[in-house]
């Protein structure tokens, strides 16, 4: 097939049009990578999660080669609700969280701590308060609706058949200096942040009732995260064997890892029942 010359001419001046237009374009921007978001759930005041969680945030950022962001919320309601909108690459939250973010939002269930996690009521040790129906009609103190402390509280209270005037606090140690001033009679933590309170508050309580072993702390893998499942697992496994974790470890009294035993998560619907309700 012949071309003429006039053809020729107007092909050859569409590929230099293409091509000027081309360079023209500008440059597309560098992007840097996005932010690995671990997300805490509330169970101090956000600065002492920041703190608590350098360490990890820091051997992450290496590990996964990316930034990695610690991010809270100010109630377990509003974390939870930021959980299922899949906000957070991990969710480190207690059992019935965990287990709501499995359910309802596809999280993949990673590790937890080794150490118990136990719920305790706390009274002041000059109160006369000695049994739990010694609390009835009066101000208790729990965390917020959602968390898992103020809900097995509040099914202790039940089960006992024993009404009191339940008020939330945005913080454990706000809890315990509460009841310490007299401001409530009685208030419920975690065993762990209890443990975390400074040594003259801790001789200044005793507990009303120590609960049974529930789920602590687990760690919480967003499903689009699927296919680095594996490589996120080992780097909270290297993580682990660190100087950094080790103290972590200690001073917060989390005994390192563990994988979560069959039907740990489960066991908590009871409890993710009542958290989704409370989120409606």
């Amino acid at each position: 097939m012949q071309c003429s010359v006039s053809v020729l001419r107007w092909l050859c001046l569409g590929v230099f049009w293409a091509a000027s237009l081309a360079l023209a374009q500008p440059s597309q921007p560098f992007q840097p990578p996005q932010p690995f978001r671990v997300g805490v759930a509330p169970h101090s005041s956000a600065r002492a999660i920041l703190e608590m969680y350098q360490p990890l945030r820091k051997y992450l950022e290496q590990a996964l080669g990316q930034p990695v962001e610690i991010v809270t919320a100010t109630d377990f309601g509003e974390f939870a609700r930021r959980m299922l909108k899949q906000d957070y690459d991990i969710a480190i939250t207690t059992g019935h969280q965990a287990r709501l973010a499995q359910t309802d939002a596809q999280y993949i269930p990673l590790l937890t701590y080794a150490a118990e996690f136990r719920a305790v009521t706390v009274v002041a040790n000059d109160d006369a308060v000695k049994a739990v129906a010694d609390l009835r009609g009066k101000p208790v103190l729990g965390l917020s609706p959602a968390s898992l402390v103020t809900l097995w509280g509040e099914h202790w209270l039940r089960v006992n058949e024993v009404a009191v005037d339940l008020r939330y606090i945005s913080a454990s140690d706000s809890v315990a200096r509460l009841v310490l001033e007299g401001q409530a009679v009685a208030g419920f933590l975690s065993m762990a942040n209890y443990q975390s309170l400074p040594r003259a508050m801790q001789a200044r309580l005793r507990f009303l009732v120590v609960g049974e072993p529930m789920a602590g702390r687990v760690y919480m893998l967003n499903h689009r995260n699927t296919k680095r499942a594996e490589e996120i697992r080992q780097a909270l496994e290297g993580f682990a064997q660190t100087p950094a974790a080790r103290d972590y470890f200690a001073k917060y009294k989390l005994e390192g890892y563990r994988p979560l035993r069959s039907g740990e998560l489960e066991a908590m619907d009871l409890y993710t029942a009542a958290v989704r309700q409370s989120l409606r």
